[in-house]
């Protein structure tokens, strides 16, 4: 129907307000976003961003500085043990988790693509590897990997502001401890912080309210939201500690309108703090 619309507005020589986003919403479906993060997917495998479908002008991002294609984890091939991707067909963006662990230089990585008429304009990649918060790729290979992350039936969906409230609140408790019970705390629920695990042990009914801490104070600045409403998850990133902070993606999966999983991936391009780990954390 809109691009009827559109037809006879060009045919009559009118020009509607709003209307070239409404095509771009149309043209930008589900099945076209997986099909671009496979692509990237595969480019990046082969160590190759000239197989992306890029944009005129498209730009590189990693680890919050503009890089030129082909440096950076663009340098060589990639070994892909694991992927995920949330697709947000609302405002044309992917978000990719990616786990490369049984290689002499193991990596996760959170990827944004920013899609535009079929192209992608942006690409936008959170490389972590040893120097970085609690950083385990072997561990979070283990666990992400055995998470069912299904597309929900309609009914146990939450809707795509719901999402985005969740994790906002969810990073409220760090500036505001009072936040903590606006979060919808499900049980269970297991959270991966850089490869660190909420249940070593296998417990049957984990928290993820295990190690959140408790002193606030902390600004979560820089906020941004990819939301895939079919899988109930959103991706959060955030600058952790305010604009010179340390580049954040958190993760997080509803179930039933609670948390079930949490991921994180957290940078320290300056060295991480040391923090001593909160009394509640499971120790394996």
């Amino acid at each position: 129907m809109i691009r009827i619309v559109a037809a006879f507005v060009l045919l009559s020589g009118l020009w509607l307000p709003g209307l070239q986003s409404a095509l771009s919403a149309e043209s930008c479906t589900r099945p076209s976003l997986e099909q671009t993060a496979d692509l990237y997917l595969q480019a990046l495998k082969r160590g190759a961003p000239s197989l992306l479908p890029l944009a005129p002008g498209a730009t590189y991002i990693e680890n919050r500085k503009a890089t030129p294609f082909g440096e950076g984890i663009w340098g060589s091939p990639l070994e892909v043990d694991f992927s995920r991707s949330l697709l947000d067909v609302d405002i044309c963006e992917t978000f990719t988790e990616i786990i490369s662990a049984k290689t002499d230089h193991p990596y996760v990585i959170g990827t944004r693509l920013k899609v535009v008429d079929g192209a992608i304009a942006e690409v936008e990649s959170l490389v972590s590897d040893r120097d970085d918060w609690l950083f385990d790729a072997d561990s979070y290979l283990k666990y992400s990997s055995t998470e069912k992350w299904d597309i929900l039936p309609p009914e146990t969906r939450s809707d795509r502001q719901t999402l985005i409230r969740v994790a906002s609140d969810y990073f409220d408790i760090f500036e505001d401890y009072a936040a903590f019970d606006r979060v919808p705390w499900g049980i269970p629920c297991v959270r991966i912080e850089g490869g660190a695990y909420t249940n070593p042990k296998n417990e049957p009914n984990p928290s993820c309210t295990a190690g959140v801490p408790k002193g606030g104070g902390v600004p979560m600045t820089n906020r941004r939201y990819i939301v895939d409403e079919l899988l109930g998850a959103v991706m959060g990133q955030v600058d952790f500690g305010g604009p010179k902070g340390l580049p954040d993606a958190h993760t997080f999966r509803l179930e039933d309108g609670k948390l079930r999983y949490v991921h994180v991936i957290t940078l320290c391009p300056d060295g991480c703090p040391v923090i001593p780990p909160p009394e509640d954390m499971p120790r394996p």
